[in-house]
């Protein structure tokens, strides 16, 4: 059975490409969504992407995850929470209150390489595996993971 991933992104995502590239590369939003798009449509699977730069619309759809999940048509979550990883129990507890849904937690660059602040984490926590520092392409690690993992063997 094809079921849908879900591709999150949290706030200031939607400037990737323009900000700070050396550290993001210059690969926009829509190009990851596409190649996330397409990716998970060669391993028969469909990709939504959804980026809000608000806290509680991300919570309104990990929420609404949770449901799909539990009704048999959500595989996982691919989630980028940005900046909100380091400082939102509220992202913790919504992940958590959908439990067992799998949400990987995907960071561009190597948050453990940068500010001591990027370390902790309020998502790994309750978070079904962890990629960072692939660039963009973590991305497509992600999905590659959840499929792996959690789907259904044909």
């Amino acid at each position: 059975m094809t079921r849908q991933i879900l591709v999150l992104n949290g706030p200031n995502l939607n400037l990737l490409g323009t900000r700070e590239p050396a550290q993001y590369g210059h690969t926009s939003l829509a190009d990851v969504e596409a190649m996330c798009k397409a990716h998970g449509q060669a391993l028969g699977h469909e990709v939504e992407c959804f980026q809000s730069n608000w806290e509680g619309a991300l919570i309104d759809k990990i929420h609404e995850a949770g449901r799909l999940f539990r009704e048999g048509r959500l595989l996982g979550v691919v989630f980028n929470p940005g900046a909100l990883t380091h400082t939102s129990i509220a992202l913790h507890d919504a992940i958590k209150g959908v439990e067992p849904l799998p949400v990987v937690e995907c960071h561009i660059s190597n948050v453990h390489a940068r500010e001591a602040f990027r370390h902790q984490s309020w998502v790994s926590p309750v978070a079904a595996g962890i990629v960072v520092g692939f660039g963009v392409d973590g991305y497509l690690i992600a999905i590659d993971a959840l499929v792996r993992k959690f789907a259904p063997a044909a």
